[in-house]
């Protein structure tokens, strides 16, 4: 008998630059055709109108949603497409988005290319990376991380489910530790989207303590 029960819809969030980048989505994309990530990609928003995300999505026929970066950088326009694209969708997962969202703190996530406290406003793209080596040069830490957390209304405050640690090397650039950073987001991404999406990873949108991580699948610092 075939199974007809419908995959859970997924809309991305991927900004990726004016003429390229996008490359955590692509990896989304090629992880769903491929099996690995069991969802349905319903479409994703990027705030450049001809850049690499658009190009990715477009070569695999997903809707697109061109949205300008709200100046105070942290609502969204009242976009009537955009807005269809969030009803219909199960889940949202942020990919190298860098503005906060209102949306289902329980169904919304984000990847992070840091540490937990190496977050908030500003601390995206090569901007968190310099942050992480200017604290490394200092002696204040010794690694930094790839880590996947909820999306509540205060940013990068939500409760954290994956955290993997990544070196940090003395000859490193800001440059070069982006680039190590992004090949683990890479690796893992889908993996633990695939395990919220499936509700293997929840929590209740309130209290962090409601957090339900399968054990194996959560790599934190010892305390």
């Amino acid at each position: 008998m075939k199974n007809t029960e419908r995959k859970p819809r997924l809309l991305i969030f991927a900004n990726g630059t004016k003429d390229g980048g996008g490359s955590g989505f692509g990896v989304l994309v090629d992880a769903q055709k491929w099996g690995m990530l069991d969802a349905e990609i319903v479409g994703v928003v990027s705030s450049h109108i001809n850049g690499g995300v658009r190009k990715i999505a477009d070569a695999n026929v997903i809707p697109f949603f061109y949205y300008e970066s709200p100046r105070n950088g942290i609502h969204w326009p009242g976009d009537e497409h955009f807005i269809k694209g969030i009803v219909q969708a199960d889940w949202v997962a942020l990919s190298g988005w860098p503005i906060l969202i209102e949306s289902d703190p329980k169904t919304t996530i984000n990847n992070h290319p840091a540490r937990p406290e190496f977050g908030g406003k500003g601390m995206y793209g090569i901007h968190v990376h310099r942050a992480v080596l200017d604290a490394y040069l200092k002696g204040l830490i010794k690694d930094t991380a790839v880590t996947m957390h909820f999306v509540t209304e205060e940013y990068d405050q939500g409760p954290v489910f994956f955290e993997y640690p990544v070196a940090i090397y003395p000859s490193d650039s800001p440059e070069t530790l982006q680039e190590r950073v992004k090949g683990y987001e890479h690796l893992f991404q889908w993996a633990i989207t695939n395990l919220v999406i499936h509700r293997k990873i929840s929590w209740d949108g309130k209290d962090p303590a409601s957090l339900v991580v399968p054990k194996g699948y959560r790599f934190l610092p010892k305390k």
